[in-house]
């Protein structure tokens, strides 16, 4: 019997306001152990919550960029349960009125992941153990989240990790979150289980904790769903439950019984007032999103005519499309300053790092200069990749380095002369081309870009070898 995956995945992203979600200590990453709390964010008695106006802002904007409805009115409500990095014994979260309902992630295929709710609350401490001990670090305690709840329309593990992908790129665009995953900026819940195919019936689910990495996650989920087929397939059950993955055995294990929303008796905070949000203040938020990487993508194929591989890896990132949108204002040719930023420019960024940063030397408006001469016809193709490298090398601009006599370009009868002179000096060559190796005459284009320093067209020295050739 065929089995079908069924996954929904409740997405933990960390905003980047200064300060955390109900008190006044700084979010920045790191730092001495429990130097970044207050006694508001470790609970201490007496002290009282004072909600961030950043983080619902924030949260509107995550809302808005993934089609969600805001909701006029949002409260809080305790989430009761008693584990060492929570050193309240609850957590200030939401269920009963969450910020932002519905919405949806499109994937490449068209299909839609729908999402439940998108929920604010504050993030647990952190757990460190070592030499058999355990240590409490409660810098993260209180940092503010964003919950991002869909429904389990993932049908593959591929649709997850283009679905994990996709609102990673949508929320680094809108500046809410680094998303770093190394870091635990993002961090997923993955809800697996499995039904034969063809049927409308759920299985039973397990939850997959706290995964922060695309990879471990395409791996714990290719394991359940092996481990939860076999059970069924040997006579056994799923039972609901919380695992983790150990990456270092590629398996998952039982960490405790699956809780369902009663087991953490909820209740509203009575510390918090409510949330109201106008629609003036939705509107203005929505105002301030930029264009987002699928539409971003869309404009580059229908009105620049980049190819849709291109243009993908072009919106990425938002700092290269920002990058690639000042150098194509005013050249000719767009999928020029495309090859250049996807080629040479890509290999002096390789990480996901510095392409998110794209710090180079090279303003877009010196590429766009570039670009320019190649589109009037004062420079040739390689001449101009040999000026980039040395732009990117030193930060100055084209002109720099191109000079009169190399816009000059060469005549007909100097291009006879190098062609000629090519042909005769690579008998080899012309030897393997007419026996019908057609690569050869790349090498007799080279000899005459060499010769001419770049500044022979290749397309008709290729087409005059070749009557030289006969």
């Amino acid at each position: 019997m065929k089995y079908e995956l069924v996954s929904g995945f409740e997405t933990h992203i960390e905003l980047q306001t200064k300060t955390k979600i109900f008190c006044g200590c700084t979010t920045q990453f790191g730092g001495e152990p429990n130097s970044h709390c207050c006694p508001v964010c470790i609970g201490l008695p007496g002290t009282l919550p004072v909600l961030n106006r950043e983080v619902v802002r924030f949260a509107i904007k995550a809302g808005l960029a993934v089609h969600g409805e805001i909701a006029s009115v949002a409260k809080m409500d305790r989430k009761n349960y008693c584990y060492p990095d929570l050193s309240k014994a609850y957590q200030i979260s939401q269920l009963y009125a969450p910020l932002i309902i519905g919405g949806y992630v499109e994937l490449s295929s068209g299909r839609k992941i729908r999402l439940h709710h998108i929920h604010i609350e504050e993030d647990a401490g952190k757990l460190i153990h070592q030499h058999g001990d355990t240590y409490v670090d409660y810098n993260r305690g209180g940092v503010p989240l964003i919950e991002i709840v869909s429904e389990p329309d993932i049908r593959s593990i591929d649709e997850a990790k283009e679905y994990v992908e996709k609102l990673q790129q949508v929320m680094r665009y809108i500046g809410v979150s680094d998303c770093k995953m190394q870091e635990g900026s993002m961090r997923c819940d993955v809800n697996i289980s499995v039904r034969p195919e063809g049927s409308d019936t759920f299985g039973t689910r397990t939850e997959i904790k706290n995964m922060n990495s695309i990879t471990n996650i395409a791996k714990a989920m290719e394991y359940e769903y092996d481990r939860q087929v076999d059970l069924i397939e040997s006579g056994g059950k799923v039972v609901q439950e919380t695992l983790r993955y150990d990456d270092a055995t590629g398996t998952t294990s039982s960490m405790r019984s699956k809780e369902d929303a009663h087991d953490y008796r909820y209740f509203r905070d009575p510390d918090l007032v409510s949330i109201h949000i106008s629609r003036a203040e939705v509107e203005e938020l929505r105002a301030q999103l930029p264009e987002l990487p699928a539409a971003k993508c869309r404009r580059y194929v229908d009105e620049l005519g980049i190819p849709e591989k291109d243009a993908q890896l072009l919106t990425k990132y938002r700092r290269i499309s920002e990058y690639f949108d000042e150098a194509v204002k005013g050249v000719q040719s767009p999928k020029t300053v495309s090859n250049f930023i996807i080629g040479q420019m890509f290999r002096r960024a390789e990480t996901e790092s510095e392409k998110e940063q794209f710090d180079l030397s090279t303003t877009p408006a010196q590429l766009s200069e570039l670009v320019g001469l190649l589109d009037s016809g004062k420079i040739r193709n390689n001449l101009a990749k040999a000026t980039l490298e040395k732009m990117l090398d030193s930060g100055k601009g084209a002109l720099e380095f191109i000079s009169e006599s190399d816009m000059g370009g060469v005549d007909d009868n100097a291009l006879l002369e190098l062609c000629k002179a090519a042909v005769e000096s690579n008998p080899k060559a012309v030897e393997d081309f007419k026996s019908g190796k057609e690569k050869a005459i790349k090498a007799l284009v080279g000899n005459v870009m060499k010769n001419s320093r770049g500044k022979a067209d290749a397309q008709a020295a290729e087409a005059k070898i070749k009557e030289l050739i006969g």
